[in-house]
C-alpha cells in the first residue's frame, strides 16, 4: 500500500473489545481506493484482520458466506467471522495460513499443486450453499445478468474498445441467454490467485475475500483464473479441475469464454476507475487473446 491510512478510532475501539486489547494495527490494503483492511496482533496471539466492505452489499454477502458455506472449506481453509458490526460494515476475520499466490515465488509443480487444492475447495463450497428460495432464482438468473450487464460495460469503456471488439462481446453475451441450464453452485465470487493462500510448510490452500460470493452458475467461479493465472499455463487449468472433480461441460466452456469477454470489458472500466493498473491489463490481454482466437 502506497498510502497507508489508519483505521477510524472509533472501529479500532470496537475490534480491540473483541479482542480483549488493543493490537498493533498495519494497513493491508490492496492499493486502490475502495479496499480498507487492517492486520490486528496481539503479544503471543494469533493475527487478526479487520476489514470495512465498500458496500453493504459485499458486507451482507461475506457475513452469509462465512456464516453458511465457508465453513464447509475446513480447519484454516478460509476466514473465521470473529465479529461484526453492521454500523461501520466492518469484519473482523481470522488469518488464513500462508501468504495469496500472487506474493510467492513458486514452483511450476508447487504451483499446480495449490491450484489443485484451490480446486478441491471450489468443489467444497460449490456443494455446501443453500441454493433454494431466492438464492436459486438469483443462480437461473446470473447468466442473463451477466450478459445484461456486457452494454452497460462497453458504453461505460468508450474508446478503450475498439468495433471489432464490440462485436466480439456483444456476440458471446447474447449467445448466454441461449444455453441450457448450466450447473448452479454458491460461488466465490472473486476466485483468482490474489485470494487463494498457499502456504508452503503445510501445503494448504485456503480462500479468502467472499465480498462477492453468490448463487449462480458454477462455471462463474473459474472466469478470473482463466483471465489470468490460468493464461498460458494450460497444466495449473487441468491442476484445478482435477481438483475441482471434473472438467467443464461444453455448454460451461462455451459460457466461460463468453463471460470472459464481458469480464475483459469490465476490466477496462473499473481499472482506470480505481487506478489498478493490473485489472486493466488483464481485461486488455483477455481481449488480445479473444481477438487472436487463442483464448482457451
Amino acid at each position: 500500500m502506497t498510502n497507508p491510512t489508519t483505521a477510524p478510532p472509533a472501529l479500532l475501539a470496537w475490534a480491540s473489545r473483541a479482542l480483549g486489547a488493543r493490537p498493533a494495527v498495519e494497513d493491508v490494503s490492496h492499493p486502490r481506493a475502495d479496499s480498507r483492511v487492517w492486520r490486528l496482533d496481539l503479544p503471543g496471539a494469533a493475527c487478526s484482520y479487520l476489514k470495512i466492505s465498500p458496500e453493504a452489499v459485499m458486507y451482507e454477502r461475506e457475513m452469509f458466506a462465512l456464516r453458511s458455506a465457508a465453513p464447509a472449506l475446513g480447519a484454516g481453509a478460509a476466514p473465521q467471522l470473529r465479529a461484526s458490526s453492521a454500523e461501520h460494515l466492518a469484519l473482523l476475520l481470522t488469518a488464513v495460513p500462508g501468504q495469496p499466490l500472487t506474493q510467492l515465488e513458486l514452483s511450476p509443480v508447487e504451483e499446480a499443486r495449490a491450484h489443485r487444492h484451490g480446486g478441491a475447495l471450489l468443489a467444497r463450497l460449490h456443494a455446501a450453499g443453500d441454493l433454494s428460495g431466492p438464492r436459486r432464482a438469483e443462480a437461473e438468473l446470473a447468466l442473463q445478468a451477466a450478459a445484461d450487464g456486457a452494454e452497460e460495460h462497453l458504453a461505460a469503456a468508450g474508446d478503450r474498445v475498439t468495433a471489432p471488439e464490440h462485436k466480439l462481446v456483444r456476440q458471446p453475451a447474447g449467445e448466454l441467454q441461449t444455453l441450457p441450464s448450466l450447473p448452479l453452485a454458491y460461488i466465490h465470487g472473486d476466485a483468482w490467485d490474489r485470494n487463494l493462500m498457499w502456504s508452503t510448510s503445510q501445503q494448504q490452500a485456503g480462500w479468502i475475500d467472499f465480498e462477492r460470493s453468490r448463487a449462480a452458475a458454477a462455471v462463474q467461479d473459474f472466469v478470473l483464473m482463466a483471465c489470468s493465472a490460468w493464461t498460458d499455463r494450460p497444466d495449473l487449468r487441468a491442476a484445478c479441475l482435477q481438483g475441482y472433480g471434473r472438467n467443464l461441460t461444453v455448454e460451461e466452456q462455451h459460457a466461460l469464454k463468453s463471460l470472459a469477454a464481458i469480464d475483459a470489458v469490465s476490466c477496462l472500466v473499473w481499472g482506470p476507475k480505481l487506478d489498478d493498473p493490473h485489472v486493466t491489463a488483464r481485461g486488455r490481454q483477455t481481449l488480445d487473446r479473444l481477438m487472436a482466437g487463442v483464448f482457451a
